[in-house]
């Protein structure tokens, strides 16, 4: 096979780290560099997105994508990580809470919310990532960010058990939202299992186990999404010839070049592709100097 270029679908198991994926993908694809676009936690299973060579220039757009997980949420206990690998730090009763109660906070819970990061995550604080500072006895509380939850929807009820469906924006945490519903209810709780069903445009459909890997490694490239079908969000406009010459020699684009109108409204990037479907360049609209910036460029 040749130097594979672009992006497989992974379904992670649990019990593994992120980055234990990541290096066993590089060694059964023969990558010479690979990466993930967007981190599950040992205990998560599902899509994990892994970028392979230049691919691996896409990641940050990637991590930006909306993501959707299946969940469990056990009421009644906290643990110190808001997952169920952690030390139980507080217990309560459970039994007052009824189900309409737990369907009117779960609604609380939808739209934009401000959500405080987990003590044991891997943001960093001056350089070290919390869960490091966490295990060492000196937590740091990150201050609370917005994200947004675009649905909340409960799939059964069997307490302490509440299973779930949540789509997200990049940035939420889960167990943060399982410990915040059982905060807000009274009892606490935590996060019992997840899985995530889909990421950054990517769902679990397409996804293969390190296992099926590696066992179709010889023909793996015909599963490797190529990098001009790897931004799914990101709108797409075809470059002419004229248009291709001068990305290759990085001449500076204006609104003549391509039309500052295409870029997307979130994050001002156009994705560059050739009559084939080749990715030519990521670039990002200046609006106030009516040019574009490159974000990367692929030769």
């Amino acid at each position: 096979m040749s130097e594979p270029n672009g992006v497989v679908i992974i379904d992670k198991a649990a019990g593994l780290s992120s980055a234990k994926v990541v290096s066993r993908v590089k060694e059964l694809l023969q990558a010479k560099k690979a990466g993930h676009a967007g981190t599950l936690d040992p205990f998560a299973t599902g899509v994990l997105v892994c970028c392979l060579n230049r691919a691996t220039r896409l990641a940050r757009f990637l991590l930006r994508g909306f993501k959707k997980y299946e969940a469990v949420l056990h009421l009644g206990m906290t643990t110190d990580t808001q997952d169920a690998t952690g030390k139980v730090t507080s217990e309560a009763s459970y039994q007052a809470v009824s189900d309409q109660q737990i369907r009117s906070v779960f609604q609380q819970f939808e739209g934009a919310i401000e959500q405080k990061p987990p003590l044991y995550s891997a943001l960093k604080h001056q350089g070290v990532p919390l869960y490091k500072l966490a295990r060492h006895g000196n937590p740091v509380q990150k201050p609370a960010r917005p994200v947004f939850i675009e649905t909340l929807e409960i799939q059964g009820i069997a307490l302490p058990e509440i299973s779930f469906k949540v789509a997200c924006s990049a940035g939420t945490y889960v167990r943060t939202l399982c410990a915040d519903i059982g905060e807000r209810l009274g009892c606490g709780g935590h996060l019992k299992r997840l899985r995530r069903t889909y990421s950054s445009g990517f769902s679990i459909d397409e996804a293969l186990t390190l296992e099926m890997l590696a066992e179709r490694a010889d023909t793996a490239g015909a599963r490797i999404i190529p990098l001009g079908k790897a931004l799914r969000g990101m709108p797409v406009h075809i470059a002419d010839d004229t248009l291709g010459h001068k990305i290759h020699r990085g001449v500076v684009l204006n609104s003549q070049d391509v039309d500052l109108l295409q870029a997307d409204d979130s994050h001002g990037r156009l994705q560059v592709l050739n009559p084939a479907g080749k990715l030519l360049a990521v670039i990002e609209a200046d609006r106030p100097g009516n040019r574009w910036k490159y974000c990367c460029v692929f030769n």
